[in-house]
């Protein structure tokens, strides 16, 4: 059976929105990949084929032991990748999971191992993420909470933000707001956003924007 980059490219999107805590159907992978609901149809059925995934009668679709372990290899050759880019080459943060999503296809396995020698595993990306399955319920556990449910006069500290939206990641670096930072939230206004303090200023942040950052209270 030949692995396609458009296979591990469905294969690792179901491990992700999995982990963002969505029910995978086809529309999900549509919404996901920016691709027509025709082409999901038709890799649905050749991953299906090659026994990748299991599509239930509701139409809900997860991974088959050997399409976890496929996915699983991407998450982590990304996330290495990542790594050397700010690590090692120092690109900005808001740009290395665009760089990382072409690289990681064509990375060879003596290359990655390379880079865990130098970089280690175990460690979170650039934003804040964990290489592997990481569910809202699991970064509940360790007392993280989405920053929209931060309550007023409240001081976190952002672990994590959503990497797949590019815009969101600039927006937030021109804020100066980026993993490792502290926030207080000083107020949540009417109209779905937020007040917030950070070094002193004061700024404003969508509710969707908040939605995608996750925090721990101080």
């Amino acid at each position: 059976m030949r692995i396609t980059i458009s296979k591990e490219n469905y294969l690792k999107t179901i491990a992700e929105a999995e982990s963002e805590g969505e029910v995978v159907i086809a529309a999900t992978l549509v919404r996901w990949l920016g691709v027509s609901a025709p082409a999901v149809t038709m890799a649905i059925r050749r991953l299906k084929r090659d026994g990748l995934i299991r599509v239930s009668v509701a139409g809900n679709i997860s991974l088959t032991r050997h399409g976890r372990e496929i996915a699983n290899r991407l998450i982590h050759r990304h996330n290495l990748i990542e790594r050397m880019l700010t690590e090692v080459f120092g690109m900005e943060w808001y740009k290395v999971h665009d760089e990382a999503e072409q690289l990681e296809h064509a990375v060879s396995a003596e290359f990655e191992q390379k880079l865990r020698e130098r970089l280690g595993d175990g460690v979170s990306c650039p934003h804040g993420n964990r290489s592997g399955m990481d569910r809202p319920s699991d970064r509940r556990e360790r007392g993280w909470i989405p920053l929209e449910e931060a309550a007023p006069g409240q001081t976190v500290r952002v672990q994590s933000v959503f990497e797949r939206d590019r815009k969101l990641l600039e927006y937030l670096d021109k804020l100066g707001i980026r993993p490792g930072v502290e926030l207080r939230m000083s107020a949540r206004n009417y109209d779905e956003t937020y007040t917030l303090r950070l070094r002193g200023k004061s700024l404003q942040l969508g509710r969707a924007a908040a939605a995608r950052m996750w925090v721990t209270p101080m």
